[in-house]
């Protein structure tokens, strides 16, 4: 055992979010809290898995064999830096660019703030009932701000309020498809596709849908659930699952089964992401993030950092064992 690395690790531990984590568990786990916190200095060591990690994937219940297929923070950040290279990121990050690169994929009307004078900005929003304001870069859905015809009213004020949010793009509404609608209707439930050149073998990793609870976003860091998608089909193989490890087979909201849901113009996805994957060559690990409209699909972004917590949760992996197999089938680890 490297201990310079162990010692690394322990300086950087956030003791206190820890305790509190162990503190969280301490019911559903029916262990120890200090027992728990002892477990996760373990596996942070031996896993590079951070205590959020430890939660979603319920590490406190495998053993050690199932957790080393576990795509933990610092494994998934390994694979980011060794596919990646970062001076290309841009391409993905910056909304600006990712739009104007793949606007045939993107499908809609965008106008970007960097560029657009205030007298532009007004002949955009004529007519408009609705538009999503995004900030260039940020992930989570951070700094998203909707706007709705009321807005629309002084364009100059809105002008500057966007401006003063650092706000530097402006997309119309998607519109989705009446099936994915069904599972929640007040976010566009969007498709997480990763996909990887790898050294074996290129394609599609994995593939989630992203379905809101009731805010605007379908983010699982705002709120909502994401459920695995069976690669071949496209129909939605298990249930619905969150941050909080809460499991629904069913919306809590709208009382829509999710397992069974068959996702429209699924060949259509996997394409166009294949497709898409070689445009920047370069960064070699994307996650798209797709949207069904009656008319197909689209992109709504791509991700050169792809977060690990989707693929993470245990409800989706009742036998224990993660998905790092998955990922051993396209590199190396």
């Amino acid at each position: 055992m490297n201990i310079s690395f162990v010692l690394k690790r322990a300086r950087k531990m956030d003791y206190g979010a820890m305790y509190r984590t162990a503190k969280m568990l301490t019911k559903k786990s029916r262990k120890n809290r200090f027992w728990l916190m002892a477990d996760m200095a373990r596996c942070a060591v031996r896993y590079n898995a951070g205590y959020v990690d430890y939660k979603i994937a319920e590490m406190y219940r495998l053993s050690d064999g199932q957790r080393s297929t576990q795509i933990t923070r610092g494994i998934s950040n390994n694979i980011v830096a060794r596919m990646n290279d970062k001076k290309f990121w841009h391409f993905f990050d910056n909304k600006d660019e990712f739009n104007q690169l793949f606007s045939r994929q993107v499908g809609r009307d965008w106008l970007s703030m960097r560029k657009a004078d205030e007298q532009q900005f007004a002949e955009f929003v004529k007519g408009r009932t609705e538009l999503f304001c995004k900030p260039l870069d940020g992930s989570s859905g951070q700094g998203i701000i909707k706007c709705t015809e009321k807005d629309f009213a002084d364009p100059s004020a809105l002008y500057a309020r966007l401006r003063e949010n650092n706000i530097g793009i402006v997309e119309e509404c998607v519109k989705q498809h009446e099936a994915i609608a069904r599972l929640c209707p007040t976010s566009v439930n969007t498709i997480r596709v990763a996909t990887l050149l790898g050294d074996k073998k290129e394609g599609i990793v994995y593939a989630y849908i992203r379905i809101g609870n009731g805010k605007v976003m379908d983010n699982v860091d705002c709120g909502g659930m994401a459920a695995p998608i069976d690669l071949e089909t496209g129909i939605i193989s298990g249930v619905g699952a969150n941050k909080a490890g809460e499991v629904f087979e069913t919306h809590p909201m709208t009382g829509q089964r999710i397992p069974g849901t068959q996702i429209p113009y699924w060949e259509e996805v996997r394409e166009m992401c294949l497709k898409a994957m070689r445009v920047v060559p370069q960064v070699r690990y994307v996650a798209w993030d797709v949207a069904i409209t009656p008319n197909g699909p689209i992109f709504i972004e791509g991700n050169s950092f792809p977060s690990h917590a989707i693929p993470q949760f245990a409800a989706h992996f009742p036998d224990g064992i993660g998905i790092l197999p998955r990922f051993e089938e396209f590199i190396d680890l």
